[in-house]
């Protein structure tokens, strides 16, 4: 079985020879069997079929016999020389006896077989009853036992209604016909009756046999009478079977009961049935076989032709499929010898397409597909060289994530000190102060506000983001890219214009990967005028056009050439040299603005530069706004404005609790400054504060498990805390805040924004 599977699994001709012959030899089972139980059912019908008539011809040889027989014996009886001697009056028995004798001598008589002769008077009296009137043949038989046996048959002959009756005495079986006798006029009565009797022996069963076209038993009692079988059959066997199929027939529904039996080496059907009798002797009876034995041999011999004829067509078509198979696969060898030789880097192999069928056709797929891997074998040399070229810028720009991620570290830890410049130059602009030293103030503070919409920016840039789009501001976003990029357009002589439509409708977008979008492109644009002699010029413009906003971005660098502008979006193409681009940008870009169901099209004409249309669906805000940050102005405020109030500050940054200190005593409030967590509990747990500021990062306890500890002591001081921290785009924090609402400020923060969150909370 496993080498059978083998063998399926390596060769196709196999696989198909393999099923056809399995198919085969279960079409020729099936049909052999087929045949064989319907020539078996066809046989059983006939054998049944010829039974019935059998029987039928049998029972009527029977009655034409009895009445032949009864004609014969009628017209015997009223012969002169016979009758006279019953007509003696007085009745002379001696006379009769010898009548009798002469009748069982007669040569009619002994042609039909006649074994005994009596005649019963109809005015018997017991003394003629003791010595009957009887001739018989066989002496071996009793007088008697034949006159008690035809009884019935004489009662009626005496009445005048002769019936024939077929008796049982001793182990012979006898046809009896008792004839009446009238006297001379017929009116005055039946005088007596005049009994025959004929035996059924085994002659009778042979004309039977002849008349019923088959083979005959006759059955009395548990004895078998007379039998035409050539076989030995047991005589209880017969007896038995008789039983048996005289019990299952049903007379009254013409119910033939049929048996098969298998005598001397042949094979025969079999019923049975009883004799007429008066008694309704049911012991009385006989079998009739039908031989189908000429019927089983001409199964057999159908049954070989078939087997023989099937055998001969499954070969002859077995030879053809596999003929056919062989055809059909030698293509299939041919190509896999190509499919070698291309497999080992032969691709100039062909497969001869010999025909127009399927392998012809799979012959020419496969020929075109060996010249198309010869042409992308050239393709892949070529492009092996680009990947490594590739390899190396990627490798690059995984230098510059790296320095990106460096740099928003490095930007985060500005904010603190940043925090600490803005706050004390804005307390000493509060002061009074020479103009001189107040316009040096000024100064300080706008630096330090630079340099915190830079770190803020840089921050928002260099950080991950999940991808979360919200109705967002175009042009706040052009502004955030143009904040990032002033130094190096700035240092790079490059003059930025703006055109933006202030009534600009909003769109739903993520802002991270718009503004990453819009840096990529103004950096690209500042790359390809890097170099001119006379400085570049960039042009934004922010429009509406219907249902979409548009961002058009034109330079008046050298441009795009036409056959690189239908390339700039495929990934990895770049005219830069190695080192200095990945040529993923702008498809990046293509894929960001496709996302938010835009577009982003390119166009450049010969000395005008190149010019990037972008464009964004409307976002319908159903009734809502995007509120911009409020300005915060800086106003002197009230000296009593925090008398009574207690605030808590805790900050490992020394300088910030100094300044928080100093600024917020300056407005009446009393503060307390912790740097380390454990000790900021203590003092929450100690004194009452009607507000805390509390640093979200902060070496031990960081300001999230300050927190969580504090709505563990008392809940409703949760609600007067105030967090800052330098991290404004960390998404945990967002999450955490947003799901407390708690408000934070981001550093560095003014003292309006300070006092603003103090009074949220005191009027809260």
């Amino acid at each position: 079985m496993i080498r059978l599977r083998q063998l399926m699994d390596v060769n196709f001709r196999a696989k198909v020879l393999i099923p056809v012959i399995i198919v085969m030899v279960l079409l020729l089972a099936v049909t052999v069997m087929v045949v064989n139980l319907r020539f078996q059912q066809q046989t059983v019908d006939n054998g049944r079929s010829e039974l019935k008539a059998a029987r039928l011809r049998f029972l009527h040889s029977l009655t034409m016999h009895q009445d032949k027989l009864r004609l014969c014996f009628k017209i015997l009886a009223n012969e002169p020389k016979y009758r006279a001697a019953f007509m003696n009056d007085p009745f002379d028995p001696p006379t009769v006896r010898d009548s009798l004798a002469r009748m069982v001598e007669d040569e009619k008589l002994s042609e039909e077989g006649v074994e005994f002769v009596f005649f019963t008077r109809n005015d018997a009296r017991p003394a003629d009853i003791s010595d009957p009137m009887i001739r018989q043949r066989d002496t071996s038989v009793s007088a008697r036992d034949i006159m008690a046996g035809s009884d019935l048959a004489v009662r009626h002959a005496l009445q005048g209604n002769p019936q024939p009756d077929t008796v049982r005495v001793g182990d012979k079986l006898y046809n009896v016909i008792s004839i009446p006798v009238y006297y001379p006029k017929k009116s005055d009565g039946v005088l007596g009756a005049l009994t025959f009797g004929e035996e059924m022996h085994w002659q009778s069963a042979q004309e039977f046999s002849l008349c019923a076209s088959g083979l005959t038993v006759l059955i009395a009692g548990d004895q078998v009478v007379a039998s035409t079988l050539a076989g030995n059959e047991p005589t209880e066997h017969l007896a038995g079977r008789f039983k048996q199929l005289t019990a299952q027939a049903d007379p009254a529904n013409a119910t033939l009961a049929i048996q098969r039996i298998f005598i001397g080496n042949e094979h025969y059907f079999c019923s049975g049935g009883n004799f007429p009798s008066l008694k309704g002797d049911t012991t009385l009876g006989y079998l009739l076989f039908s031989s189908y034995e000429k019927q089983l041999q001409a199964l057999a011999t159908t049954r070989v032709w078939l087997l023989t004829v099937s055998l001969v067509a499954m070969l002859v078509s077995l030879g053809v499929v596999w003929f056919l198979v062989r055809k059909a696969t030698e293509p299939l060898r041919e190509l896999r010898d190509s499919v070698e030789a291309v497999g080992r880097g032969d691709f100039t192999r062909r497969v001869p397409v010999r025909a127009n069928d399927e392998c012809g056709e799979l012959a020419t797929v496969f020929n075109q597909m060996t010249g198309n891997l010869e042409q992308s074998r050239a393709q892949l040399e070529q492009t092996v060289q680009t990947l490594k070229s590739t390899q190396g810028q990627l490798i690059q720009s995984e230098k510059l994530s790296a320095v990106g991620e460096f740099v928003a570290g490095v930007a985060h830890e500005l904010n603190n000190p940043l925090a600490a410049v803005v706050g004390f130059s804005e307390m000493l602009k509060d002061n009074d102060v020479d103009t001189k030293n107040r316009r040096y103030l000024d100064m300080i503070y706008k630096s330090a506000q630079r340099c915190q919409k830079i770190v803020q920016a840089l921050l928002s840039f260099a950080r991950r983001h999940q991808p979360e789009r919200k109705p967002m501001s175009v042009n706040t976003m052009v502004e955030a890219v143009l904040e990032m990029l002033n130094y190096q357009l700035r240092t790079s002589n490059i003059e930025v214009v703006t055109q933006m439509d202030a009534a600009l409708p909003v769109v739903l977008a993520d802002g991270h990967q718009i503004q990453q979008v819009l840096l990529n492109v103004i950096n690209n644009a500042r790359q390809a005028m890097e170099n001119h002699p006379s400085g570049g010029r960039i042009k934004i413009i922010t429009e509406t056009s219907g249902e979409n906003v548009r961002i058009i971005i034109h330079d008046n660098g050298p441009g795009i050439s036409e056959e690189n502008l239908l390339r700039i979006f495929d990934p990895f193409f770049t005219t830069k040299k190695v080192g200095q681009g990945t040529g993923l940008g702008l498809s990046l870009c293509y894929g960001i603005i496709k996302e938010h169901g835009g577009n982003i099209t390119p166009s450049s004409r010969p000395g005008d530069g190149a010019k990037f249309t972008i464009e964004l669906p409307v976002f319908h805000l159903a009734g809502e706004t995007v509120e911009a940050l409020p300005a915060t102005e800086t106003k002197r405020q009230d000296t009593d404005e925090g008398a009574g109030k207690r605030i808590l500050v805790i900050d490992d940054e020394e300088a910030i609790l100094q300044m928080l200190r100093e600024g917020l005593a300056q407005n009446g409030f009393s503060v307390d400054t912790v740097s380390d967590g454990e000790k900021a509990l203590l003092q929450l747990r100690e004194n009452r504060y009607d507000v805390t500021f509390c640093d979200w990062k902060m070496p031990g306890l960081n300001g999230r498990q300050i927190y969580e500890r504090l709505r563990a002591i008392n809940p409703g001081l949760c609600q007067r805390v105030v967090f800052f921290s330098g991290d404004v785009v960390n998404g945990q924090m967002r999450e955490f805040l947003e799901q407390e609402k708690r408000p934070c400020l981001a550093k560095p923060f003014s003292f309006d924004e300070v006092r603003a969150a103090i009074g949220n909370i005191l009027n809260a």
